[in-house]
């Protein structure tokens, strides 16, 4: 299940609405199929400029993003460099300054606190100027809230919000949200998710087993 190479902008007469994927140049952002999101404030086309905040080729770390997601405007993804070592009696970044301080280029990570990749499940939707930190794992089907801050991984189908985000509630029972995550409707091919619209928006998981 693919979409065209070069399709960025899928609906007619909306440029404030890109499919992720196809505008996505950094070899450690990867995006999932489908992944749409908007931007009514600046180019969406700059979503690795202006979202993914603090993401430095010398950490190595990754951004990872399923099929299906919504992602509001102004969302982002604040990376390691953003976290300034709690491990030194000071939180200035000395080793960022290694050429004032006289101390050694490759040190220059101990700056900062590597909490690794940030992984974003399928179809979740990320509300408006939501921020996501580093080390994040969000969970298929999770809902994160208006300008929440999601400091702990949420779990698949739950809801969070606040500063910082917690958990609302779940959007179904148990039984139903592990069977979701065993039918993995978004691995589908095109043809039979197009076939099963009706039963994904009405919520009807018997049709879809």
């Amino acid at each position: 299940m693919t979409i065209p190479e070069k399709q960025i902008f899928p609906r007619t007469g909306d440029r404030e609405t890109v499919y992720l994927k196809n505008v996505i140049t950094n070899p450690n952002i990867s995006v999932g199929d489908f992944t749409m999101y908007n931007d009514f404030v600046n180019d969406p086309t700059l979503f690795e400029k202006n979202n993914v905040l603090y993401h430095y080729p010398i950490n190595h770390d990754r951004l990872r993003i399923g099929k299906f997601c919504s992602i509001a405007c102004g969302a982002k993804f604040l990376f390691n460099s953003a976290n300034h070592t709690m491990s030194s009696m000071s939180t200035y970044p000395f080793p960022l300054f290694f050429e004032e301080w006289d101390l050694r280029r490759e040190d220059v990570t101990k700056a900062w606190d590597n909490k690794g990749d940030i992984i974003i499940g399928n179809d979740v939707w990320i509300g408006y100027e939501a921020v996501i930190m580093a080390g994040i794992t969000i969970g298929d089907g999770a809902v994160i809230g208006t300008r929440a801050l999601v400091t702990k991984d949420v779990p698949p189908y739950t809801i969070v919000g606040g500063i910082p985000a917690k958990p609302i509630r779940k959007r179904y029972s148990a039984q139903t949200i592990s069977d979701l995550l065993e039918i993995k409707w978004w691995d589908w091919p095109r043809e039979k998710i197009a076939e099963k619209i009706s039963a994904i928006q009405s919520g009807c998981i018997e049709q879809l087993k």
